[in-house]
């Protein structure tokens, strides 16, 4: 991270289970993504040996004698409940977790819920980034990630589903695909290293990893969003594009609660930050609740960064949601006040 100050930061793990979640992580260590550490699950030995991933872990020898769960998710959860202990031990002094898997096959949907909910049993905030896959896959695929998501649904924090059909409203009909399904990886890499950032980069409007499990612990549906944008009303566009991904399945609106975080040079100017949480609070179309960050990065010159977390969406609200704790700069853009520290003070090593 040259350019910014880094934080001592909470202990993040990525979790990739079966094929899909595998390649995933690949890609993501490939990428050099940074401030976490990764972890792969999988029931065929083969895949796993080719893993770069610092910890790899075989689920199931006696289940599958390590030939894989052959796109059955009962056995691909059998496999990880005869490894429940090794699995436990893999995910040892984490403070936040990503399950990350494609739905529809054997080991990822099988297995993945067993891994959130051993996630959450250690205390780490569990979040599950997933895809469901292409309807041309057939309907016995999709009956079996729709059962996953909803099974893994009961064992995570918060969840974001990517569904594969949506590729087709980003790509062209050139684009290759490996090109393709990079985009989708995308979610997940750049979600993953935008909350790293967020809890380990000094800002002059610092957010920590309580601010994050506030807006993430017992939400439901979540949006990851990151938005880039240069030249004029770049705060503007690179905010709305973090609000409208179109390959996520949720959409900001009736969101109650959101995480904004600014990345800029040393020309963001505090309109630009408040322009940025003003475009959050109109797609949300509700009374938001905004808990606001804001960084100076001087390897930045023309570009500012917006990432919105965003969850709270009625239908997915559990009895029992947030942590109850009070966050640290909460704002609410229907106050009438909002009052934000000046951006643009000095500060060494930032």
């Amino acid at each position: 991270m040259d350019g910014v100050k880094m934080n001592q930061i909470a202990k993040i793990k990525v979790v990739g289970v079966g094929g899909g979640g595998m390649n995933a992580v690949n890609r993501m260590i490939k990428a050099g993504v940074q401030g976490v550490e990764f972890v792969v699950i999988n029931t065929d030995k083969q895949v796993l040996d080719d893993s770069p991933a610092s910890i790899k872990l075989q689920i199931g020898k006696n289940v599958t004698n390590g030939l894989g769960a052959g796109a059955n998710p009962e056995i691909g959860r059998e496999a990880a409940v005869e490894s429940k202990d090794e699995i436990r031990k893999s995910l040892e002094g984490a403070d936040m977790v990503f399950v990350t898997c494609g739905m529809g096959g054997g080991t990822g949907t099988g297995a993945s819920p067993i891994v959130a909910e051993i996630a959450q049993e250690i205390g780490a905030l569990t979040v599950g980034i997933v895809t469901k896959p292409f309807r041309f896959e057939g309907n016995r695929r999709m009956e079996q990630a729709i059962i996953g998501v909803d099974e893994l649904k009961k064992h995570v924090d918060s969840l974001i589903v990517i569904p594969n059909d949506k590729l087709r409203d980003i790509i062209d009909k050139s684009t290759s695909m490996p090109d393709a399904f990079r985009e989708v990886d995308n979610v997940l890499h750049r979600g993953v290293q935008s909350i790293s950032d967020l809890i380990a980069v000094s800002g002059l409007i610092n957010l920590d990893f309580a601010d994050v499990k506030a807006v993430m612990e017992k939400r439901g549906n979540a949006l990851i969003g990151i938005g880039l944008a240069t030249g004029e009303n770049r705060a503007i566009e690179a905010a709305k594009q973090a609000v409208s991904s179109p390959l996520l399945e949720t959409s900001i609106v009736g969101a109650t609660d959101a995480i904004i975080n600014v990345t800029g040079g040393k020309s963001l100017t505090l309109f630009e930050a408040e322009d940025a949480a003003e475009v959050v609070r109109a797609s949300a179309n509700t009374d938001i609740n905004i808990i606001f960050g804001a960084v100076i990065n001087e390897n930045l010159d023309d570009e500012v960064i917006v990432t919105v977390i965003a969850t709270g969406f009625d239908d997915d609200k559990p009895a029992t949601s947030g942590t109850g704790e009070e966050p640290k700069k909460s704002i609410n853009m229907m106050d009438d006040e909002f009052d934000i520290p000046p951006f643009l003070r000095d500060r060494d090593n930032i």
